[in-house]
Formats: structure tokens, sequence, C-alpha cells
């Protein structure tokens, strides 16, 4: 009856239930079942698709793993004793394997057969037994007897009756209960030369309709569009608006196909007749074709008894072919003119699947929760079809839910009285049906009295026809109700409207136009076009003048007066647009950032695309004009040629045809050879094919999507990520869709309760607002019907009944639009005549379309769109206007303009120079190519094709005639895909035609229905420009110029030329007389077939549109019947969730294949769906994700670089070109004592003289430093370090890392030294990778640990880098740039990460490849200074160890490897001056091997107790006029360190900052030298997470970071202060740094006089000069001879420092001393040793500690001032 349902009868489990055990009946009646019914909308009918049918895996299952629903529990009958339980074998002992028998010579008694049973212990072989055939189906898996009846081929034991029996006799050993369809697999055959072989499978059901869909394709239901002879199915699972939903068929009039073997006993729920789920009914289509087609068919089944005979001349007496719907029983064979009847079986297949119990209730066994009866199911239908209109069709969603809610409502009733309600009977069954059906005369007569067959009915229907008496009659219902039988039924359409309506449904869409295409050349058509033509007819063969054109007026010299302008600016996007593209970035960032690794950005250095659109030649042009004007192509530089025009920008778009498959394979091709690309495939208008490729081969334009975006090189390919944008993603959105909904992105609202949430100055009008302005009374609705039109269709209709409707409509139209030209045009004498031949709707469209442009200056008009899907008559509509237009002269007053989507947009050359006129283009080539570049052209547009293909049309749109097209597919997505025509931006401070309230319906594709769950994006709310959809923007016009051009969609879009600029169009005000301007804020009005409109504005009980009910795609079908509706509060997202749960795809959907066996999902990990309404600017929002992931992937692949000023020698020392330092050289260089490091701008200057600080400079405090720090974006470059976000190939091995490998096994290894400093012996820990054990030395017994092996300073080894790598690191385990690969350029080297104690499990999982050595416990809370100590230390002892082991080995002892490489975790590159070049000194990018091995390979490197390489800035070497190679000073981060020469200079192991800066300068003034190699230097990347710096000052009472100044971070020795949990010289360290100024206050801003620091350096802050001197004999010491100071610090003073010492300097008086210890006692002792009470005086208020708790031992400080 209309909309088939997807879903088909489900077994009742009657034979289960008879097979089952007394307990198993008994149980489920023990209680009354629990209210289950709200579990309906949270559980699926797991149905599984074949040949169109969904059928129950319970029902004949093949196999356990095909079923869903648990298994029955079932306990095998012990074996007798002493009887064969060996797999293969019977309980004789007798072997009964298909390969020990299969020579064997076996006795089959007659009429039994040879079967392979298939044993779930035996997987691989099959059981061979004999059973009689009738217990077996057919080969169309029918007229199988209940039971079993079979011998043993093994022992030869015969008459086993029962399955279960045979089972235990076989050994089978199941675990479940024995079922013959299970078990019985395979018929068995002997082969040529005699030996038993497996032959085919045993029809069961399930796998009776697979062989069936093999051996009888064309005549299954579930195929594509394309059938052999016209035939096609209307199967049951097949739904085919105003019936049809989801598709084809068009049954046959051969009847039913009863079966013929013996009875069987039935369920009440399950019909006698099973065809309608083996085998559908085929339809007839024409005359010849359907009676040659039936016959064929019927020959090959079984024909019933009783025949009925088809009157002869039935079309020609009743002008009507009636349409038989099956119902219940068997219907009788119809012989004779069986191509004036057609048969379907959507009715029986609605009744069978609302009969069939969800899985919920089948666990009941036989409860008392009963499907609906039979005799209420065909009362139901009798009161659904009394309800109908006149003129309304059946649908059968509809009915199904009438089934549904009756259901439910007695189940609930049932549930809630705990009994049962009473059945309806089948004697009150005809009674109440007549009386059902006396409310509505004679529209439902119901046939029962005298009526005992189905046959009998038949044959007084076709009587009562043929005779007249059911003239007003539109349904005729025949019940058979005999005792003690089942109930039986049908129903015959004998309305005219509704005939023609279902007949017509049954066509496919392809096969709806080609039957179109075919109807056109008959003589029926040219009648009718010859009738239609008689009407109205006037004389037009003498019309005088058409209206000067606007070419004309140019041409002329009168330039006309433009009213309005185009300004386009490229670059900008709508707000909304933004956030979408943002959205698609953070999925793409999603997909990347999951554990599952499917996509590495990392790896992606640049972005490629490729656009697939559908086979249209606009849509196409459309595309490509809009990537060329966005400039995307310019922006990522995609191509290996410059994109120089829009021809170029074709490369990038691709139609799906036949051409696609090249343009594809060589993206393959080009992804596996550029792994480092990342290819996006945007499959726009995603909707159009997704057929599957397996069912393309009649129709090679279907399947493509299938065969090349679901291959196994794109789904494989690691960078090829695939984007679907689509207005309708309802098809993809199925139980085995690609696609995860995580991976979803919608359109979000751009309004929320009239605020505009994006500041979009525009509002969305949609299919949910053209409903809304049907609602309001206050003014023409702008979607309505034309009765006029209706009424004409009509009366022809009747006239001509074996014309298809699209004919007699589209005939009946361009009449209308014929005459009304002859009206409009004044140019025949009985023009006033004429109205009366065409509508009111027709003629003012042709009214509007004539005057607009005769009264506009500038010749702007409108757009007419005729919408006619079949191109046969497009074209014959084109050439009948074309004809009438050009006798009324009126061919330069409107463009007549076919759609056609395989051709490329042809219009004249007079209206081409009007559009170059209008854009001001100057280019005499130049035609427009889209349907978005005829804006302001008055034109009538005829749009054919069997669906619109994603082109957009301008904003002169003004009526979108959609009266042609079709009633028959009520599907979701072809219903608002034809009204998505008329999809409009409007400005949004002009007033919508009808407010669009928060009440309104609203259907899913459009973006106001989104509720605030869907609408997360709230970046780029900022005004922007609105642009169309291409992503193009034009300038928002203000209110007092609504001439300039409202951006949106329908903007023009063309590449940017020398548009004019014209004058103020409100100063000389000519758009008044511009119709076109004055539309510009009004969507275009709408006309639809008077039964499309009663569908589309009607709502459904959950107030959405009724057609959000509907199926939503031609290529699904619903899983089950008891699904919930709709609700009109589901958000976008919760809706996609509605139909992944509730909808399957049919057998020739590309998803019905991606199904695996025991998963849930099978979703692709790179691919996304972008859904959003027609025309609101998708093409544009993935245009810009598209820039926004190329600017990403280069951000990516660029850091943020310290770029910071650097000074160099201004004295020439070594020859700018020098390779290496020279000793005697270096030793004359004066050391420059100023740090140069801006990260040290914060801190005390040290002393030097000669050095004066600019007046101008204003100290800058740590926190300024850290936050004004100078950075560039630098690109990487080949050599860089990464971090753990880096995944390449060639890295893997490296990083150990890999998730298809088993983590790198490392071992830890204890290592134990003494220090004197520590004071006790220190235990270090090495994690050690068993990869890189190679670099240390074990002892032979218990594998120890000894030592780090080192090589010798004389092996040369150029892919080695000997120096040992240390980087000490906390808190950046992700963060730190660890991975050296690249760096290292293959150099082999040994790199050891330092990390505290309670990081290591952490680093260990980042970097399990990593050797690790773990700080001890004590070290958790230290500093920089710690580490660094540490390594030095460990460095040295293990260099005097690999020392002994080389003495033990008989080698020198002196020439083992001294120095290390001390590197900060944040180093990223390295560069090299050009020597080739000093004439322009520039720096090159190189490897981390080539700068090492060249400082390594310096001759003397071994004099040097230091080496470092220069900061890199931006400035490089730009305005050096001598350029010094190395220098004396200060080197930091980078550090080659020779710890043999400075094995008496320690790193001071208690300190936080300025580490390096004390030690540098202890180890200067040990005599050491230190060299900064100046020709390289080192990029260090801003890495905000983590390091040494970010030490956090909490209290000890709350361990929780609190504003705690600097003064508190000191207290008195016996106050009772609020304790600090911070280290204590941290806190002493910071104090010194934020309050130097009142400790020193002689010093602050004192240069001259700076503070005297002895032995160590210590920051008072950057007003504070601090000159460092060394007590130590022999040592390097600035002259301070004349030199007074103004405050001394002396910190932990040892014996070196003397009373004498300190004598020798001058200072101030006042001058503030500071003495810092580890206790009081030692303080006084110091202060004794020294006798600084002679010049000093003290106070008891001048001591001071730390706030340390006495367990922490804070540190105690005393002040004084000089006398």
């Amino acid at each position: 009856m209309g909309n088939s349902y997807a879903g088909q009868l489900r077994s009742t489990r009657f034979e289960e239930v008879l097979h089952n055990s007394i307990e198993a009946s008994l149980r489920s009646n023990t209680v009354v079942p629990r209210p289950v019914f709200s579990q309906l909308y949270l559980e699926t009918e797991q149905l599984f698709m074949q040949d169109g049918r969904a059928f129950n895996d319970d029902e004949d299952d093949e196999d356990d793993s095909e079923s869903n629903s648990p298994p029955i529990p079932y306990q095998m009958k012990p074996p007798p004793e002493g009887c064969c339980t060996t797999d293969g074998f019977c309980q004789a002992g007798k072997d009964l394997r298909l390969s020990s028998l299969a020579s064997v010579n076996l006795d089959v008694p007659p009429g039994f057969m040879l079967v392979g049973v298939k044993s779930p212990s035996l997987p691989d072989n099959l059981l061979v037994c004999a059973v009689d055939h009738r217990f077996l189906p057919d080969e169309r898996g029918r007229n199988a007897l209940l039971g079993f009846s079979g011998n043993c081929m093994g022992c030869g034991e015969k008459g086993f009756r029962y399955f279960t029996e045979f089972s235990n006799h076989i050994n089978l050993k199941l675990s479940t209960q024995p079922k013959k369809q299970k078990h019985l697999k395979y018929q068995l055959y002997r082969n040529n030369q005699g030996i038993l072989v497996k032959g085919a499978p045993i029809c069961w059901r399930g796998n009776g309709k697979k062989l069936n869909y093999c051996c009888h394709k064309p005549q299954t239901a579930d195929v594509p569009t394309t059938l052999i002879n016209g035939n096609h199915t209307g199967a049951s699972s097949i739904s085919h608006p105003p019936l049809n939903q989801s598709g084809p068929g068009r049954p046959s009039a051969t009847g039913p196909h009863v079966n013929a073997g013996p009875p069987k006993k039935r369920h009440k729920g399950w019909s006698p007749d099973s065809s309608a789920n083996s085998l559908t009914d085929s339809a007839v289509k024409s005359a010849q074709t359907s009676v040659s087609s039936s016959r064929g068919s019927s020959s090959q089944l079984s024909t019933p008894e009783v025949s009925v005979a088809v009157p002869d001349q039935l079309l020609h007496t009743c002008r009507l072919q009636p349409v038989i719907f099956k119902g219940h029983g068997p219907l009788p064979q119809l012989t004779g003119n069986t191509s004036d009847v057609l048969i379907s079986s959507l009715l029986r297949s609605c009744y069978l699947s609302s009969q069939t119990l969800p899985r919920v209730y089948q666990h009941y066994g036989p409860s008392p929760i009963q499907p609906l009866s039979a005799e209420m199911q065909i009362l139901l239908t009798i009161y659904y079809l009394v309800q109908l209109g006149p003129e309304q069709v059946p649908l059968i969603e509809d009915l199904e839910q009438i089934f549904m809610r009756s259901w439910r409502e007695s189940h609930l009733t049932e549930i809630r009285q705990f009994q049962h309600q009473q059945p309806l009977t089948p004697s009150q069954l005809p009674w109440l049906a007549q009386l059902a059906a006396s409310s509505c005369g004679e529209s439902v007569v119901v046939m029962e009295e005298d009526v005992k067959t189905l046959a009998q009915g038949l044959q007084q229907m076709f009587s009562r026809l043929m005779d007249g008496r059911l003239k007003n009659t539109n349904y005729v219902v025949i019940i058979v109700t005999s005792p003690g039988q089942e109930t039986q039924s049908c129903v015959v359409v004998t309305g005219k409207h509704q005939c023609r309506a279902l007949a017509e449904s049954m066509f496919s869409p392809n096969e709806g136009l080609r039957e179109i295409s075919h109807q056109l050349h008959t003589d029926a058509a040219q009648e009718l076009i010859h009738y239609c033509n008689s009407l109205g007819q006037g004389n037009v063969e003498h019309s005088e003048v058409s209206p000067r054109s606007s070419s004309q007026i140019v041409a002329e010299g009168k330039t006309p007066k433009i009213p309005h302008k185009y300004r386009v600016n490229w670059c900008e996007v709508r707000p909304i647009q933004l956030a979408v593209a943002r959205k698609l970035l953070s999925h793409v960032c999603a997909i990347a950032d999951s554990s599952t690794q499917n996509l590495d950005l990392g790896s992606f250095n640049r972005v490629s695309f490729l656009i697939l659109v559908p086979p249209s030649e606009v849509s196409f042009q459309q595309t490509v004009l809009h990537l060329w004007s966005s400039g995307v192509l310019q922006e990522l530089g995609s191509s290996e040629e410059e994109v120089v025009s829009q021809r170029d920008a074709e490369r990038y778009v691709v139609k799906m045809d036949q051409s696609a498959q090249s343009r594809i394979d060589k993206l393959i091709q080009e992804a596996q050879s550029n792994s480092y690309t990342l290819y996006i495939l945007v499959h726009d208008h995603a909707h159009w094919d997704i057929s599957s490729m397996s069912y393309s081969c009649t129709d090679s334009s279907l399947g493509l999507v299938d065969r090349l975006l679901n291959s196994r090189q794109v789904k494989d390919a690691t960078n090829i990520l695939i984007l679907h944008v689509t207005s309708f993603p309802f098809a993809l959105q199925t139980q085995c869709t690609r696609i995860s909904p995580y991976n979803e992105i919608h359109w979000p609202s751009a309004f929320s309760n009239d605020v505009d949430l994006y500041h979009e100055k525009t509002r969305y009008f949609g299919v949910s607002e053209l409903l809304e302005s049907t609602r309001s009374g206050s003014s023409l609705p702008l979607l309505r019907y034309d009765s006029s039109f209706e009424s004409m269709t009509s009366t022809l209709e009747e006239r001509f009944p074996k014309l298809h409707s699209a004919v007699i409509r589209t005939t009946v139209l361009i009449q209308q639009y014929c005459v009304a030209l002859m009206a409009a045009s004044g140019k025949i004498s009985s023009s006033h005549n004429l109205h009366k031949h065409t509508s009111v709707e027709t003629m003012e469209i042709v009214q509007s379309l004539l005057t607009a442009a005769q009264q506009c200056p500038a010749h702007h008009g409108h757009m007419v769109l005729l919408r006619i899907p079949s191109l046969a008559l497009a074209s014959w509509a084109h050439r009948r206007l074309s004809r009438v237009r050009r006798q009324l002269g009126l061919e330069e007053c409107f463009e007549i303009i076919l759609g056609n989507p395989s051709q490329a947009l042809t219009i004249s050359q007079t209206f081409t120079d009007q559009i170059r006129s209008f854009l001001k283009i100057q280019d005499a080539e130049w035609v427009p190519h889209t349907y978005l570049e005829l804006e302001a052209l008055p034109c009538i547009l005829i749009l054919s094709g069997a669906e619109p293909l994603g082109e957009s049309l301008p904003r002169s749109l003004k009526y979108c005639d959609l009266r042609v097209i079709s009633s028959s597919y009520l599907q979701r997505t072809s219903l608002e895909q034809e009204l998505g025509l008329a999809a409009y931006l409007v400005k949004a401070e002009s007033r919508l035609p009808h407010n669009h309230g928060p009440g309104s319906d609203v259907i899913e594709s459009d973006a106001e229905k989104l509720s605030s769950t869907d609408n997360e994006e709230e970046e780029g709310q900022e005004n922007g420009m609105m642009r169309n959809k291409s992503g193009n923007v034009y300038s928002p016009s203000q209110s007092s110029q609504p001439l300039q051009q409202c951006p949106d969609s329908r903007t023009p879009q063309i590449p940017p030329k020398p548009f004019s600029e014209s004058s103020s169009p409100r100063a000389s005000s000519p758009h008044l007389s511009c119709s076109w301007a004055r539309g510009l804020s009004r969507p275009p009005s709408v006309l639809l077939p008077r039964a499309l409109y009663d569908i589309i504005t009607a709502s459904d009980s959950s107030g959405l549109p009724r057609c959000t009910s509907f199926l939503p795609h031609i290529s699904v079908a619903w899983a089950s019947s008891f699904r919930p509706q709709l609700s009109k509060m589901m958000t976008c997202t919760e809706q996609s969730l509605y139909y992944r749960q509730w909808t399957v795809p049919r057998s020739y959907h590309m998803d019905s294949t991606n199904r695996t066996e025991g998963r849930t999902d099978n979703f692709h990990p790179r691919r996304l769906l972008l859904s959003g309404p027609p025309q609101v600017g998708k093409t544009g929002a993935y245009l810009h994700f598209l820039g926004l992931l190329s600017r990403m992937l280069i951000r990516l692949m660029e850091v943020d670089i310290y770029d910071e000023e650097d000074i160099h020698c201004k004295v020439q020392y070594h020859p700018p070109n020098a390779p290496w330092p020279k000793t005697e050289v270096i030793k004359t260089m004066p050391f420059d004592y100023t740090i140069h490091d801006s990260k040290y701008d914060d801190i005390s200057i040290v002393y030097c003289p000669g050095f004066k600080p600019r007046a101008d400079e204003n100290p800058m405090r740590q926190e300024d430093v850290y936050l004004r720090r100078r950075t560039s974006r630098i690109k990487l470059s080949k050599y860089a370090a990464y971090n753990t976000y880096h995944h390449c190939e060639q890295c893997h091995q490296y990083l150990g890392f890999n998730p298809r490998y088993q983590m790198y096994e490392s071992t830890l290894h204890a290592f134990t030294f003494t220090h004197l400093l520590l004071g006790e012996d220190i235990q270090l820990y090495f994690i050690i990778p068993k990869s890189k054990e190679h670099h240390f030395s074990f002892s032979q017994t218990g594998g120890q640990l000894e030592s780090m092996r080192l090589p010798l300073t004389s092996d040369r080894n150029p892919d080695c880098i000997k120096s040992p790598i240390f980087t000490p690191t906390t808190g950046r385990h992700e963060h730190g740039l660890f991975n050296l690969f690249h760096a290292m350029d293959g150099a082999s080297h040994l790199h050891i990460l330092v990390v505290k104690e309670y990081e290591m499990a952490v680093y260990k999982k980042y970097w399990p490849n990593h050797i690790m050595l773990v700080l001890p416990t004590v070290f958790n809370g230290a500093g920089i200074g710690a580490a660094h100590f540490l390594i030095k230390e460990l460095s040295y002892h293990n260099l005097e160890l690999e020392r002994s082991r080389r003495l033990e080995g008989g080698g020198p002892a002196g020439d083992v490897w001294p120095f290390i490489i001390l590197a900060d975790d944040s180093c990223v590159m390295w560069n090299a001056v050009d020597n080739e070049k000093l004439s322009s000194p520039a720096e090159r990018a190189v490897s981390l091997k080539q700068v090492l091995q060249h400082m390594e390979g310096c001759p003397d490197l071994a004099q040097y107790g230091l080496c470092g390489i220069r900061k890199w800035n931006s400035r490089g070497l730009a305005g050096v006029k001598q350029w010094e190679p190395f220098s004396r000073g200060h080197v930091h981060d980078f550090l080659l360190l020779n710890v043999d020469r400075s094995q008496n200079v320690q790193y001071d192991q208690n300190r936080f900052t300025c580490h390096d800066v004390d030690f540098t300068l202890r180890l200067h003034s040990a005599g050491l030298l230190v060299c900064k190699f100046n020709n390289f230097s080192v990029m260090k990347k801003q890495i905000a997470i983590g390091g040494y710096r970010t030490f956090i000052i909490k209290t000890k009472m709350t361990d929780v970071s609190t504003s705690v100044g600097p003064s508190q971070y000191i207290c008195a020795p016996d106050s009772k202060h609020l304790f600090l949990a911070s280290p204590p010289h941290l806190l002493l360290e910071k104090y010194l740094q934020h309050t130097s100024q009142k400790l020193f206050p002689l010093s602050t801003k004192n240069y001259t006089h700076p503070v005297l620091s002895v032995d160590c350096y210590l920051n008072l802050g950057p007003e504070v000069t601090v000159c460092f001197v060394s007590s130590r004999p022999h040592c390097v010491n600035i002259n301070t001879a004349g030199l007074v100071f103004s405050g001394l610090l002396l910190c932990f003073p040892d014996t070196f420092v003397t009373s004498g010492f300190l004598k020798k300097f001058t200072f101030l008086k006042g001058a503030t001393l500071c003495v810092i210890g580890a206790d009081r006692s030692s303080l006084r002792q110091t202060v004794g040793r020294l006798e600084l009470e002679e010049q000093w005086r003290f106070r008891l208020s001048d001591e001071f500690k730390t706030a340390n708790a006495k367990e922490d031992r804070p540190l105690f400080f005393l002040t004084g001032k000089h006398i």
C-alpha cells in the first residue's frame, strides 16, 4: 500500500517452542512479564538485510554467530555407557566424515537424499547422513515438513524421528537446542569420478534467499533501480511513496505462489503464505512487457488450485488499473487480462512486521504478550482507510504507527491490569468492519457476506467494477472468515487517483523517468499535447516588435543608471563558517590526539586535496569558482606549479563520472609516494551516490563512490582523510555506517531566542521557515499549491489513464505558461479571453517576469525555476516555450535556459552581454558557467535531472515552481532536497516574511533546529563580512542601500574584476522601479503539487512535519516497526543516533557490506561528516577548513624560538674563516664578564672594568622577562630535535615505541660512588634499554654495572659522536626535545636523560628507548645546580673508572675522552655560519652531528675547560663589520665540558638559579679557558611547560600555593612564623633577588660601587651590581685597586677566605655585610674567624633565617653595617 516497510516477518518461534522442553514453557508463565515496552526504544532489532528483506536470524539460523538472541539452554542426554563419543563417529563407532565416506558405496533408501551435517567440533569436515527429502526444503527454501526423518550412514540404523535424537547419535555435542536448519547444511552428490562431494547449500529460509538472489536477480526486491524487462518487485521491505518510500516495486499480476506442500500447523501470527518472505511478487509495468514477464516468473512457481480471471477491457472500461494488496492468506492466481491489474505485497509486509514482537519479548517464550491478531489488523486497516480523504493516498508509515499505538495501548493495559484483554474473534470481525465502513458512505466497501474464498470475493469485485457499481468507491476490503480456518483478507484499491499514484510509485525513480521518456512519443501523449495546445490558442504569428533589450540601449549610447553595485572581498569568511571550519579542525585534531594513532598530524608538512562533486557540469564549475575565488589554492601552495588561473583550479575538482577513476588513482599513487603530505578527499553532495559497486554494472555512473572511496587503498592510507559533505546525511547514518558519531559535525544554529550568536547579519530561510509561512494568515504564504492547476490535471488524468501523471502535469503546466505569455504580452487580440485557460499563479509568475525587466532602467529581472525531473519532458518544454517566445517577439525580454546536468550552461550572446554589463566584465570571451552568475538576469530556468545535484541558484530567484515533481517517492531526502532549492539567506535586520518562532516545526537539515547541545562552537563571533556559500565575502549593505549586494550563497561569484563604484543608490532612488532590488530580502515563493503540500504541511503526533517520519532514503530500510518517532526536541546529534539505531542499509547500499562479525561498529577512523542545510555555506566552511588545516600543519612544523640580542666582540682576534680557536690567541682575549643572554635580564650585573650600563635601561624583573622575551616563528629544519608528539617512520626504532610492537625492555642498574661534598655514598640508578647496553661495561660475575664506556681521544669515526650527552629535565616528559634522531643525522651517540626519582616512571613510559639517570631521592626537591653537579662528578668518577679499565686492558690511561655535553631540553635546532660567504655572512641549518664533530675535532680542545656555542637571533650577522668566530665569556644551555681539567671546580649543588653564571665565573677564576664557538648557534624553543625554573612557593600547612610575598621568605630565628614548604636555598635566592635594594641600599643603581661577592655569584636583583672575586690561590681576579664597594656578601665562606684577604678591599661607610651560614653557631664562628667585628657593626635584630621548619634545615644569615 504505498510506502513499504523495511522489516519483514520474523518467526514466531513456533517450531522452536514446539521442540522446547516443558520446563521452558512453564518457566515463561510463572510470573507476569515485567513492563518492558520502554526498552523497545533502546534495543534495535538486529535484522540482517538480504535481498532487500530483513529477516530474523533466530528464524532458522544458519549458525550460532548470526544470532544475537541468547542461546536456549540445552543439556544433551548423556550417551549410553560404552558407546563411542568421538567427534566424526556415531555412537556405534562408525566413521561418518565425508572425507572417509567419499569413495564408499552407500545404500540410500528411496525418497532419501544424502546430506552433509555441520558439526561445531569439526568445522573443516562434514558428516554424512540420509534424510527424507520431504523434511527438506526445495530450491526456493519452501515445502519442508516439520519434524525429521533420517538414517545413520555409518552403522546403518534407521528411523530417527527426532533431530534431537539423531544429533545425539552422531555425536554433534551441541550446547543449544538441536535444529535441523542449523546443521543440515549441504546436499551431497557424486561427481564424474564417483566421489561423494559437497553440493549446493540447502535452501533453508535464510540460505534460500541468498541462493534465490543469485539465480533470479531481476525478480528480487532489493536490486538497483535498473531492472530487467522493466520488472521489479514490490517487496515487503520496499517503501515506495506515496506508499513507496524507499524504493522500487511494480508487482506482478501472477498472483501469490502458495505452498503446494503438505499442510502445516501454523501459529496464528504466521501467515501460511510465506512467499512474501522468500520470493517477492513481480508487477506489470505496461501491457505487453508485463504479461510476458509475469508469465515467465509464474512458470517457476507453484500455481494455486483456484484462479480468478481478470475481465477484458478492464482499463478501457473503468479508466483505472486496480491495485490489489495482499493481506492475510494466499491470494488466488489471476489469469486473463493480467496487465490491467497490479498486485503489491506492501500491506502484507506491514502486517507481518507488525506481528513480529521485538527480541526482548521473545525471551519469555509463549508469554501472554502477543502481537496484534489478524482480525485486529484488518479492522484497524479499515479504520485507517475510512478516515482518508477522497484525494489522499494511503501511506504505509501511517498504518504502521496505528498498529504500533494500538499494540502499545493494549499491551500496557494488560501489564497494568495483570490480565488479558478479550481478543477480537473472527465472528465479530465482519459486522465490526461493516460498522466502521458505514461512516464513509461508498468510499470503503467491505465484502464479507457470502464470500467463502478470496477468489470468490475478487470475482465479485471485478464484476461490480465492470458494472460501474464501484464508481464512487476508493477501496474494497475482502474478508473471508470460516469456522476453524484462519481469517483471510485483501484490499483492492479502486479509486482512480489512488490507483494512479500507487501504480506510479511502483516504478523506481530511474524507471519512472524512462517510462516518461517512452510515453512522450506515444500516440496518447501526442493527443494530450494537441488537446492542450487547442486551449487558449491566439494569433501569435503577427507579433510586431519585441521590447528593447539593455544591449540595444547600451548600443544607442544611453548608459542606464545601474541601481546596484558589487563589491567583493575575497578573503573573508562569515563568522559561522569560521566556527564550522574550526569544528572540523578540532575533530581532525581529536582523531590525531586519540590513542589509536590513526592520524599523525606531526608527520605531515603540507595539505593536498581533491573535491568530488556529482556529475553535473554546473556543480563542477560552481565548485571550481568557489575554490578559485576563496584563495585557498594560493594559501595552500598545494600545486607543483603556480595556480595562475581559474582553469588551474579544475585540477582539484573532479566529477564523479568515469573520469574520476584515473584522478583518484593518481591521488592514491601520490599519497603512497608522499607520506609527508596529508590528502583530504572532500565528497560533496555525499548523499547522491551511495550505491554498492557490486550493483553498478548496469549503470556505470552508480557505485563509483563505493569503488573509489571505500577501496582498500584509500581506507588503509594513513595520510588520506575523507570528508563527506551533505545537506541530507540520513543515508550515511545507519547501523552499518562507516562514520563514527563522534566524527559528525552539524551546522550550528546562528540564532537562539532571536539573538544573533555569530553576528551574521543574515538569517537562514529554509524548509522550516517555508512551513511556518503556511501557518500565518498575515500574508500570502511562500509555500502553496495551485488549485486551478490541480483541477485541470485531475480532469486530464481521468481522460488519459495510461499516461504517466508527470507527462500530463508537464504538458498542462507548459501550456499554462504559453497562454500566460500570450496574455501578458498583449499582442494577442483575444488576450482577455486567455486568462481562463491558465491559472492565477502562472499568470502572476509570467507577468512578474516580463514587467520586472521592462520597468527597471538596468533591465534587472527575476529568475523563475521550473523543476522538471525528466530530461525528455524538460527538453520538450524548452522547445515549446522558446517557440512561443519567438512567435511573441520576446526573445530579448527574458532567457529560457535548459538545465541539463550533463551539459554546460548555455545562454544566448545577447544575455551574455547583458550579464557582462551588470558585472562590468571587460573580457569579451567570458561566459557564465554557473547559475549564480545569472544574478538579476530575467530568465526561466528549466532544471532537469532525477534529483538536484548541488546547483546553487542566484538571489534573483523569485519563483520556485515544483508543480511537476513526483509525489510518488516520499523519502525524507528526496522531499527536502527539492524544497532546498528555495533555501535562502536574508538580511537579519530586514523583517522576514514570517517570523520564525521558537515553537515552529523544524526539519533536521535546517540549522534553526539545533539546540544548544549542538551549538558548542562559540568562537569567531566577532563582526565579520557576510559571504556566500563558497566563502567569498560581500560587503554588507546598509539599510539605506537596499540595492547593494546582500551576500549569501546566492550571490554570483565572479573572479575579481575592476568593478565600478556607483553613487549612493538612495540618492537617485532608481531602485524604486527595480523589482529585483526590492525583492532581494524576500525568499522565493514555492509552488508544490497538492498531494505533496498536504503531506509536508501536516504534522505527526510529535509535532514535527509529517515528512520527517518517512523513510530517510531510498537505499535504507527501517530496522523494526517497533521504533519510536522522531521527537521535536531532538538535536541533529540525537537524530543521527536515532537513524543509526533504527535504519539498516539495503543490499545495494555501499555500507551494507560494512559489518564485521563480533563487532558492534566498524567505523573508519579517518572519515568525517559535515552536514548542514542547503545553501547555508558549507562549501565556504570546508574550503576555509582546508586553509586552517594547512596553517596548523605549518604551525606544527614551526616553533617559537627565543630571538634575542647577542653581543659580539668588537676586536678581531681570529680570521673570520678560522675553523678552530688558537689557544695562545684565546688566552690574550679578555674575559667578557657581561651576561648577554636575555633570559638573565633580571639578574645582577657582573662588574667589569670598562663596562658602563646604559643610562636609559630600566632593570626588568623576572616576571617581565618571562612575559616579554622576544620569540620568532621558525620552520623546523630536517635536523631538528623533537618531542614525543613526533612520529615518523624513521623514528619508530629510535624511540622504541610502536603500538604494533612490544615496548622495548629495559633494566634497572644501581651505581654507587663517593663524593666528599656529599658526605656519604651516593647511589644512582641507570635505566638502560637492551638496545643501549653496549654503551656500558658490566662485571662478568653478576652483571653489575661497572662504568659507562668512553672512546679514546685518538678515535676517528665519521659516524659517531664521542661525547656523552646529558640532558637534565623535569616536568617535560611530553614536551622535552629528546628525540635527536634527525638532529644527529644518523650518527651513533650516547644520550642520557637525567630525571628525578618521582618522574622516572612517566619518562620511561614516553621514552622507552632512552637511557635514564635517576637522581637520588634527596634531590627530588633540588634545582638545576644539583643535577649538573651530579652529572659532572659522576662523569669524572666514570672517567677514572674507564682509565682504570683501559689500564687493566693494557691501553693508555690518559687517552680516554674527557668531554661531556650538557644540553638543555629545549635545544631544537643548530646553525652554522657559511664561511664561504663572509662578504655577506649568512647562517644555515646544520645537524647537531656536524656541530659536535667539528668541536670535537678541535686540535687543542683538551686545553679548554668549557666550550659553548652562540645563542641564535634573527639579526644574525647583519651589520657585523668585524666577525670574530671565537670569544671568551659566559656560555649557556649547550656546553662541552672537560670534566678532567675542571675537576676541582664544581657546580653548586644547592643552586636553583644562575648556577651556570656562578660556575663559569669560578671556572674562569681558576685559570681554565672558556671558549664560545660563534660560528655555531643554537636555537632554543619556547616551552611554557615544566623546566627547572618552575618552582612554586607554598606553605607548610596547606601544601597549596598561596600568595606569599618575598618578604615572608625569611623570619627572625626564634619567631613563630608561617613555615614554607620550599627548599631553604630557593627561599634565600628569591629573597635576595627581590629585596636586595633594602638589604644593600647603597648598592641600588650604583654601578661604580658594587657589592663584593666572594667565591660565589648570587643574584641580588637587576638594581644591584655584583663584583665577583675568588679567594683561591693563584686565581684570576679583576683588578679592584681603587674600587670602593657598597657591600660584602659571604656565602658559606671556606678556609680560603681569611681576615687578611678581606682587608684588601675598601668599603663605603654604611656598606652592608651579609654572611650566610648553615646555622647560628657557624655564623658566629665565621664572624670571629674573619674578625668582622673590627670593621662591621652587628645587632641582634640583624640575624635572620629562611622560613623553614627545623626539620627542613633552614639557612641563617647575619647582616651588619660598615663602621
